[in-house]
C-alpha cells in the first residue's frame, strides 16, 4: 500500500492541479515564478517588471495567494497524498531531511525545478514543517508531529553545541549521547540539515574542521594519509583523492607532490613515499637518520642493527643505507662491520 502510494505521487501534476485552483492568471504567474515551478526562481523586481506592477504589489499578491492556499489545507488537490508519501520517507530518513535528498527519492532527475516543486508542496502541507534555506540551514522538510520548525532549529543548535563541547571530529553516536538522544538516525538527520556541520568517513564536526570538510589540497592529502594509516607514494595519494568523495578532487599528481614537499605535516621517507610527521617520522636524509640512530645509541653499532633501525623510519633499500655508512665523513668504522659517529 505504501509503495503504491509512493509510486502514484506525481510532483508535476500535483503542482499543476494546485495552481489550477488559483483563478487569476496573473496570480498563477507570480506563484510559478516566485517558487521556480517551471524555470529558475525570479525576484519580486523581475516579476514586477514582467507584469508591469511594483515589486511591493507582487509581494502582496504572493502573500495573499499563499495564505488562501494554506487556509484550504488538506482540501487542496493531492495534499493528503503528498503528506502521506513525505511521512513515509521522512520516517525512514530520521524524521527530517534536506529537500534535495527527499526529491532524489521521488523524481528521476532531481533537478532544481523538481526540488522547487517539492518545496512548494511541502510549504502548503499542514503536517509538514519547512525550514527555509539560509546561512545556517539547507532547505529541509520535517514531520510536524515530531517537531515544529522552531523545535528542529533548536535541536540542531544542541547538536552544534555538543560538537563544540567534544571539540574534535567524532561519530554520531558520541554526539547523540552528549545531547541525551538514543535515536542515532534522528541525530544524524538533524546534523545533516545544518550548513555548520559536515561529515566525512563517519566523522562529524564543524564545517571549518579540515578532517570533515577538507577544502585545500594539503588538507585532502592529510585526510588520505590519516585514514590509510600507512605511508603512501605521492601517485597513490593523487589516485586516492581522485577516487574520493571530496569536493573539487580533480587535481594533478604534480600538484599533490608540490604540496607534500611544502607542508611540514608530511615527511619524505622513501623515493616519493610520504608519511605523517605525527606518526613519529622526522624530516632528513638517510644520513641524518643514521646519525640520529648512532647518537641515541651513544656508541658503535653493527651495520645490520643500523640498517634495521633506519628501516623503521625510512622506506629505502639496504644498499642505500650501507652506501651512506661507508661514503659519508660523519661515520667511521671502528671494528668489523661496526660504525660510530666520527665526532
Amino acid at each position: 500500500m505504501e509503495e503504491s502510494s509512493t509510486a502514484k505521487l506525481n510532483i508535476e501534476s500535483s503542482v499543476q492541479d494546485i495552481l489550477g485552483t488559483i483563478d487569476r492568471q496573473r496570480e498563477r504567474e507570480i506563484i510559478s515564478r516566485r517558487f521556480g515551478l517551471f524555470d529558475r526562481r525570479e525576484t519580486l523586481e523581475q516579476i514586477g517588471e514582467l507584469l508591469g506592477i511594483t515589486r511591493e504589489r507582487v509581494r502582496q499578491l504572493e502573500k495573499a495567494v499563499i495564505t488562501r492556499l494554506k487556509a484550504a489545507g488538506e482540501d487542496l488537490p493531492h495534499i493528503k497524498e503528498v503528506q502521506s508519501v513525505l511521512a513515509k520517507h521522512l520516517s525512514d530518513m530520521g524524521q527530517v531531511a534536506r529537500t534535495t535528498e527527499l526529491t532524489s527519492k521521488l523524481t528521476k532527475e532531481n533537478t532544481k525545478v523538481d526540488q522547487a516543486r517539492l518545496a512548494f508542496l511541502a510549504h502548503l502541507s499542514p503536517k509538514v514543517a519547512v525550514i527555509e534555506d539560509d546561512d545556517d540551514f539547507f532547505h529541509s522538510i520535517g514531520l510536524v508531529e515530531q517537531h515544529t520548525e522552531k523545535a528542529l532549529r533548536d535541536l540542531v543548535g544542541k547538536v552544534i553545541e555538543a560538537i563544540k563541547k567534544i571539540d574534535k571530529p567524532t561519530d554520531i553516536e558520541t554526539i547523540a549521547k552528549e545531547i541525551g538522544k538514543t535515536d542515532h538516525q534522528h541525530v544524524q538527520a538533524l546534523a545533516s540539515i545544518s550548513k555548520n556541520v559536515a561529515s566525512l568517513h563517519g566523522r562529524w564536526g564543524l564545517t571549518r574542521w579540515p578532517m570533515v570538510n577538507p577544502k585545500n589540497i594539503r588538507d585532502k592529502i592529510y585526510v588520505i594519509l590519516h585514514d590509510s594509516k600507512k605511508p603512501m607514494h605521492f601517485s597513490e595519494i593523487a589516485a586516492a583523492i581522485k577516487s574520493s568523495d571530496f569536493k573539487r578532487k580533480d587535481v594533478t599528481t604534480q600538484a599533490i607532490h608540490n604540496e607534500l614537499i611544502k607542508d611540514k605535516r608530511f615527511v619524505l621517507i622513501g623515493r616519493g613515499i610520504y608519511a605523517l610527521r605525527e606518526w613519529g617520522y622526522k624530516r632528513g636524509t638517510v644520513a641524518d637518520v643514521i646519525s640520529e640512530v648512532l647518537r641515541k645509541e651513544a656508541g658503535p653499532l653493527h651495520r645490520d642493527e643500523i640498517v634495521r633501525r633506519v628501516l623503521k623510519s625510512r622506506q629505502v633499500k639496504e644498499t642505500t643505507i650501507l652506501l651512506n655508512l661507508q661514503g659519508k665523513n660523519q661515520f667511521k668504522r671502528v671494528a668489523k662491520a661496526t660504525y660510530s659517529l666520527a665526532e
